[in-house]
């Protein structure tokens, strides 16, 4: 069999007559930039995630760069966050004049290890930026906790978790409410447990819509979520030419609007998203029945987390092995990613050297992506698995 790392022609074949009507409206209305299409799909993803506001850009590092700026981040400003990451969530740092400052990841989720944020505070520190790598949602709530402790904002890269979900809950007293309604602060916690989607969270969360996301555009796009209104209208500007009313410009601000088509797309796919996501996690399932004998890692789903596999990562010392006996059998895999950002030729006058990251260091020579995706049938999980098995066996 020949098993593709991610087949995003049959996904289209199974939507294709709702996309080309959509598209079509675009073009008969010529409404090529921003529009009604993309009005109509901002209304649904805050619906969809559960925030007063959607801003829609036209990419993932567009989301976070403008992000950065309604943050008020300025030169000189530190970061907290992590360098297992795609290098997006870190190069806007960089467009701005920001720092960023690492700290390790947790060895079970790949996601920001909460334990050393505290001690990498310093009197420079704006902002926490945890990743929900491959689909699963950072420890949320230490983070929210610390942020709150240094009056700090919390940016969520959501870039990978369309949907994921996090359990929050904590009892407050009215004394607590009181403060926390005169503070206005960016995120609340609830009176009880409950669950809510990622990018909800924070004082701003950030999405992408790369073709191969969870929700993908046929092209590049771009969220940027909030349930502040002044950071909403900054972003607003900013997306375009720092722009309010055509022609006035009261911000020096950037080209960063998503198209019509774009918006068309994903208000036809984003329907569609939690049958996918639920099929995502039906196939995560049964490759966790088939693998769990091997001497493989395998994703952990936290109880206080829905893991949405954007990507099935496995963990083993024979990963280039094995992933060469994988391409020889026709399952193609990934790397995601082989060398963390403070290792970058690019990032090297940040300071940081090997070692620095142990736990981060030591997971990027051992990580290996499966093929994900919802249209992924039983029978193609049974070969990449069996294939798996065979490689061990020999």
């Amino acid at each position: 069999m020949n098993i593709p790392f991610v087949d995003l022609k049959a996904q289209y074949h199974s939507i294709q007559d709702e996309i080309r009507k959509e598209i079509n409206e675009v073009l008969e209305n010529t409404s090529f930039v921003l529009g009604p299409k993309v009005q109509q799909f901002e209304k649904d993803f805050s619906k969809f995630v559960g925030t007063k506001h959607a801003i829609a850009v036209n990419s993932g590092t567009s989301a976070l760069h403008l992000a950065y700026l309604a943050a008020g981040l300025k030169p000189g400003d530190e970061v907290i966050t992590v360098s297992h990451t795609f290098v997006a969530t870190i190069a806007p740092l960089i467009y701005i004049g920001a720092k960023p400052i690492f700290v390790d990841i947790d060895p079970v989720t790949y996601t920001m290890d909460v334990a050393p944020i505290e001690q990498a505070i310093t009197s420079k520190t704006k902002a926490i930026v945890p990743v929900h790598l491959y689909g699963q949602p950072a420890d949320l709530k230490p983070i929210l906790e610390i942020a709150k402790k240094y009056n700090l904002t919390v940016i969520e890269d959501a870039a990978q978790a369309h949907g994921a979900e996090y359990l929050l809950g904590a009892q407050k007293n009215e004394q607590e409410k009181e403060e926390e309604a005169k503070k206005n602060v960016g995120h609340t916690f609830p009176d009880s447990l409950s669950w809510k989607r990622v990018g909800a969270f924070g004082h701003i969360g950030c999405f992408s819509f790369y073709p191969g996301k969870n929700l993908g555009a046929y092209g590049e796009g771009g969220m940027v979520v909030t349930n502040d209104d002044e950071i909403a209208e900054k972003i607003k500007m900013l997306r375009d030419h720092g722009s309010k009313n055509k022609y006035y410009h009261d911000l020096i601000g950037y080209n960063y609007r998503m198209s019509g088509i774009q918006g068309a797309v994903l208000g036809v796919k984003l329907k569609y998203l939690n049958e996918w996501t639920e099929k995502r996690r039906q196939n995560a399932q049964k490759y966790n029945e088939l693998l769990s004998s091997l001497p493989i890692g395998l994703p952990i789903e936290k109880e206080d987390r829905k893991h949405v596999y954007h990507l099935y990562v496995i963990r083993t010392k024979e990963r280039n092995a094995l992933q060469s006996h994988l391409k020889e059998r026709g399952v193609a895999t990934g790397l995601h990613y082989p060398i963390p950002v403070h290792l970058q030729k690019a990032y090297k006058f940040l300071g940081y050297k090997n070692g620095d990251f142990p736990v981060t260091e030591n997971i990027v020579d051992e990580i290996l992506s499966l093929p994900m995706y919802p249209e992924l049938t039983e029978e193609e999980i049974h070969y990449v698995t069996v294939s798996i098995e065979e490689f061990f066996r020999s």
